[in-house]
This record gives structure tokens, sequence and C-alpha cells, in this order.
């Protein structure tokens, strides 16, 4: 009964739904960034490097399921479809964790290489932070929509426009992620930063 009730909610209030969700993210990762909850355990250098590396091949497979996602609803294979792209923000999810932990339990790297080579890579990285909080409300509003809604109904949404938003900034993103470790973890170098800013 509760889980019909809930669905009921976010079938009839997806927006507050997506807002709530949404500002749940923010704060998680910015509360690791800005503060110093000692929530998280220290991490050695090749615990972190390995947070990395899954952290990488995550994003890998969830990109991969983006694309299959994205080609099985236009060949109009919604069951699949619907597997790959909840099967996708799943691993988003496992990412965050991964995420919160390397950055709360380990730290944050910079980039150290040629120049050039950095100009390239922050301007990377850049778009891939800017996509990725963009990304947030766009991909939990048409997940809502597509979880709270039959396929039928779902014509009568904007899930196919939020949709196709979605998928494309949330690809790039991860691509651009993917690429951005590489170059930091496994091509160049990299030295590591201050986490946690003083508020006060």
């Amino acid at each position: 009964m509760a889980t019909a009730d809930a669905r009921r909610r976010l079938r009839e209030q997806p927006i507050g739904a997506t807002i709530l969700l949404t500002i749940v993210g923010y704060t998680l990762v910015l509360g690791t960034f800005l503060l110093d909850v000692p929530i998280y355990p220290d991490l050695s250098l090749e615990q972190v490097n390995l947070l990395t590396d899954l952290i990488a091949v995550n994003n890998a497979i969830a990109t991969v399921l983006l694309a299959a996602g994205w080609y099985w609803i236009r060949a109009g294979e919604i069951a699949k479809h619907r597997l790959a792209m909840i099967t996708a923000f799943g691993l988003i999810l496992v990412f965050l964790v991964l995420y919160l932990l390397k950055v709360g339990g380990g730290g944050t790297k910079e980039f150290v290489g040629p120049q050039l080579v950095r100009y390239a890579y922050l301007i990377m990285l850049a778009i891939h932070i800017l996509l990725s909080i963009v990304s947030v409300p766009v991909v939990l509003y048409a997940l809502i929509l597509g979880l709270t809604h039959t396929p039928a109904e779902l014509r009568r949404t904007a899930h196919a426009r939020i949709g196709r938003i979605a998928a494309g900034a949330w690809i790039l993103s991860l691509v651009l992620g993917v690429v951005t470790n590489l170059m930091l973890n496994h091509i160049y170098g990299y030295e590591f930063a201050m986490v946690f800013v003083p508020l006060f």
C-alpha cells in the first residue's frame, strides 16, 4: 500500500519529487567538499586509486547502457530501453557512493602535465562538471516520468523530449569524465589537493 501511495505521489508531482531528490544529491556532494564531516574512513593512496579506477569502469558501463537505451527506444524496443536506463541510473548511484567515499576519505587530485594539455584537461573537466550538475534534475525528471507512467501515457508527457536532453548531457558528461580520469591517473600525473574549505 505504501509503495502504491508513493508511486501515486510521484506520478502526480514529478517536478516536486525531482526538486527534492536534486537537493538531496547536491547536499551530499557539496557537504562532502565543504564540510569536514567525519563519516568517511581515511583511505590509502592504493584505495583512492582503486576507487578511481572503479569509478571509471562504472561510468564507462553506464555510458554504454545509455547509448544502448537511446538506440533501443529509437528502434521501438521499450522494455530494453527501460531496463538500460534504470540500470544506468543505478550505476550512477553506485558512482555517487564511490565518488563521495573517494573524495571524503582520500581527497582530490590536481592535474600535473604540460601547460597546453592542462588547459585542455581543465576545459573538459569544467564541461564534465557543469553537465553533471545540470543533468541531475533533468535525468531525475525523465526517470520519474518513465517509472510512473505506462508507455502509452508517456506519449502525452515531456518524457521523450526531456529524455533526449538528459541522455545527451549524461553521455557527454560521462565520456568527458572517463577521458579526464585517464589523463589524470594514467597518462599524465597528479598531486593531492586540500578537499575541505574552511568556512570560518
